[in-house]
């Protein structure tokens, strides 16, 4: 089969979609399928080789307390036609199907099989861009969409409320051969004190606000323990370590972006692993990854969170944006080993639903599916 996976961010910018991309590719070459990347990207993408292809230039844009990276050019058709007639694929997939500029104009132009994966729970500007002329777009693009997958019930919910349709919710998996428990830890941090770990962009739905105020509260009441901050940010980063230190606030350390290959082992150097994003989050797959690694996880009672966690199994989940709620659990877990040790391999068991061998299956399954039902619509109507 030919593939098409189509995604409107900047490829070269770390996001979900563009690791589910990334998953989905290796997983189908390796079962013998032919597929193309297709995205915007700010500079050449490496991993692909010549079945990467650039389609627009990404500016950024502020959305949902972040910012998406899309290509705004009016001027994509010609290369999208250029694109579609010379590869001849079997399905197009595309990845948030009707964010500008990018996915909606593939969806245009695409005569094959259109499938559709919808990422966000809330927020996403491709929906409510410019109206009154988005709403025209969309209920136009929608009928070239012939399947529908949402990654969770939120993604779901957000998806219907401006495409009512049916949705077969195929959740974004895990590399369960990265991420796993018997990663080496991060050497320089195996000194005794108790870990906790944060992994994700520095930007105000994160809430690292959040967690340093309950870290704050924390290092009242257990001194020997650390604050581990990985991801890349560099205005709110500024603005974050002024606040440690006017606070006087003793063993934060900021890491700035970590590579995919060691995020498996500041996992692992968590005693406990920390989102305490505010929403906007359809999954939870920094929780997953965190708990492919044998840690328990503390995390906010969000909507995409709530689906992959299992309270005071795996994780604890607290109301967003209460600082005292988050220092409360975080400490219920430092002060308890056994506990700890208890939800991590709940955490394991957990994480190995997602592993992304089975969920590339089903996403490959819904291909043929589609494809069956199309054809068979196509016949009738002949008919």
């Amino acid at each position: 089969m030919k593939i098409a996976l189509v995604s409107p961010y900047d490829f070269a910018h770390p996001g979900g979609v563009g690791r589910h991309i990334s998953s989905l590719y290796g997983h189908f070459v390796r079962l013998g399928h032919d597929v193309r990347v297709i995205a915007p990207t700010s500079r050449p993408v490496g991993d692909f080789g010549d079945q990467f292809i650039k389609i627009g230039r990404p500016f950024p844009i502020p959305a949902s307390d972040s910012i998406i990276r899309v290509s705004l050019s009016l001027h994509l058709a010609p290369t999208i036609k250029e694109v579609l007639a010379r590869e001849k694929f079997d399905v197009v997939h595309l990845h948030e199907p009707f964010m500008p500029m990018l996915c909606s104009a593939v969806l245009r132009f695409s005569d094959t099989i259109n499938v559709g994966t919808f990422h966000a729970a809330s927020g996403k500007p491709g929906y409510n861009f410019g109206k009154p002329i988005s709403s025209w777009m969309l209920h136009r693009r929608a009928r070239k969409l012939h399947g529908h997958i949402a990654v969770s019930k939120a993604a779901e919910a957000y998806a219907k409320s401006y495409v009512p349709t049916d949705y077969n919710i195929i959740p974004n998996g895990i590399d369960l051969k990265h991420f796993r428990p018997e990663v080496a830890e991060m050497e320089q941090f195996k000194d005794g004190k108790l870990n906790i770990v944060f992994m994700g962009r520095l930007e105000p739905r994160k809430g690292l606000n959040y967690l340093l105020k309950a870290f704050y509260l924390v290092k009242k009441e257990m001194p020997n323990t650390r604050l581990i901050v990985c991801g890349p940010g560099t205005r709110l980063r500024k603005r974050y370590e002024n606040w440690v230190k006017d606070n006087r606030l003793q063993d934060v350390v900021f890491t700035g972006m970590v590579s995919f290959e060691d995020q498996p082992r500041y996992y692992r150097t968590a005693d406990v692993f920390c989102a305490p994003n505010t929403g906007h989050e359809s999954f939870g797959l920094i929780l997953l990854e965190a708990m492919a690694t044998g840690r328990p996880v503390v995390g906010t009672n969000i909507e995409g969170f709530t689906y992959v966690v299992n309270q005071g199994s795996d994780g604890l989940l607290v109301p967003p944006m209460d600082s005292h709620a988050l220092a409360q659990s975080l400490l219920v877990l430092l002060n308890d080993k056994k506990k700890r040790e208890e939800m991590g391999k709940n955490a394991i068991l957990t994480a190995q639903k997602y592993d992304w061998e089975q969920v590339s299956q089903r996403v490959l399954s819904f291909y043929q599916t589609t494809t069956e039902k199309v054809r068979r619509q196509r016949l009738e109507a002949g008919k």
